[in-house]
């Protein structure tokens, strides 16, 4: 498999890199943890941030007026380790509000925004700060999450994971290329440098700020991923993106795409000085979201989707790439609706395609899992 995640790499414009001869990490990270009513997983969440050596840590607990004991709780940790600072908002701000103090307050060279849900791994800013020290052109480093209920499961972690590294615009333009996110936010470790050329994340994305700010970032600067467990995403069923973005259902799907779409675009307004071909790199990023969009729609008619929003989809694929109906999936749409009322005759036909779907997709999540592209 290590030949295998080698080769993603390379054909993705990347470079391996072994970090055995790294130096020790040297410096400190700063760890925003914003929180609102996650009183009950606040405590895990501290305590997680462990195992980082002589790394200087500080630890920024934002409370955005919690209803339950969130606060009260974050004081409490507070008066047991000197790590940990408590700012509490006079109002309710909302989470994106929220980050931005925290953002702002953080003091480190390097700098992570940790859900009060999550957890990191043990040595995981140690993993990444020794990444960012040796590779100065790096400003973002992200690793391998793994999605949890109840408690985490054990996993062993090395201190000298490979790294796999990116130009920036390689990056950038593998994110157009596919059309959607890769990192996973409770991995992420910045260059507070960076972040504050870049600036925090913006108020009008509340679903896809995190992704607005990785490509911001790939604009300005080298993008790294360690090749290990960094953090723990907890699946619950009050998590906000669940709660408050219909995750998992159709409308979610739509909201998703809206942000990601806006998410390029508010992008490369704000880059283009940075970015020469921001022209070409907007419509091949608009092309692959409208190839997604239409492979979506046939999957729903081949799965006989009840009530799946087909004109909400379609009209969403011709706003973005009005030239849609000439990429080769509308094609593919377009027999798929034209053989519907005779599936039974195709279904062979179709048990192949979903066959290939599944495979294709399987793929592009070993890839995006280990290897982070």
């Amino acid at each position: 498999m290590d030949l295998l995640n080698r080769l993603f790499v390379a054909g993705s414009g990347g470079r391996v890199k072994t970090s055995t001869t790294a130096a020790a990490p040297v410096g400190k990270a700063s760890v925003v943890i914003p929180c609102y009513n996650y009183a009950r997983y606040l405590e895990a969440s501290v305590g997680s941030i462990r195992g980082n050596g002589d790394l200087a840590v500080e630890i920024i607990i934002v409370d955005d007026c919690s209803t339950d004991d969130s606060l009260a709780v974050a004081n409490r940790l507070a008066a047991a380790d000197s790590r940990i600072r408590v700012v509490p908002n006079e109002k309710n701000l909302g989470h994106i509000a929220t980050y931005n103090k925290g953002l702002a307050l953080a003091t480190g060279d390097y700098v992570i925004l940790l859900s009060a849900d999550d957890l990191l791994a043990e040595g995981a800013l140690a993993r990444a700060a020794r990444l960012l020290a040796a590779e100065p052109s790096v400003g973002l480093v992200y690793g391998r999450t793994i999605d949890f209920r109840g408690n985490p499961p054990p996993v062993s972690t090395s201190d000298r994971p490979d790294w796999y590294v990116w130009n920036g615009h390689d990056w950038l333009t593998a994110r157009c290329k596919a059309g959607y996110n890769v990192v996973p936010t409770p991995s992420v470790v910045m260059r507070t440098s960076v972040l504050r050329r870049i600036g925090g994340y913006r108020p009008e994305l509340p679903h896809a700020g995190d992704f607005e700010m990785w490509l911001r970032t790939a604009a300005v600067s080298d993008i790294a991923f360690v090749a290990e467990v960094q953090a723990y995403y907890r699946l619950h069923d009050i998590n906000m993106h669940k709660r408050d973005f219909d995750s998992g259902t159709s409308r979610g799907e739509l909201i998703d795409l809206g942000q990601r779409w806006d998410s390029f675009r508010l992008m490369f307004d704000a880059m283009a000085p940075d970015l020469p071909d921001a022209p070409q790199l907007r419509e091949l990023a608009a092309r692959s979201m409208a190839a997604g969009v239409l492979s979506r729609m046939s999957h729903a008619y081949a799965r006989r989707t009840p009530n799946f929003p087909f004109s909400e989809f379609e009209a969403f694929a011709a706003a973005i790439y009005p030239n849609y109906k000439s990429l080769p999936e509308a094609r593919t749409l377009a027999r798929r609706r034209l053989v519907l009322k005779a599936a039974f005759l195709f279904q062979p036909f179709w048990f192949l395609v979903a066959v290939v779907r599944r495979i294709r997709w399987e793929f592009l999540r070993y890839r995006r899992l280990e290897v982070g592209i």
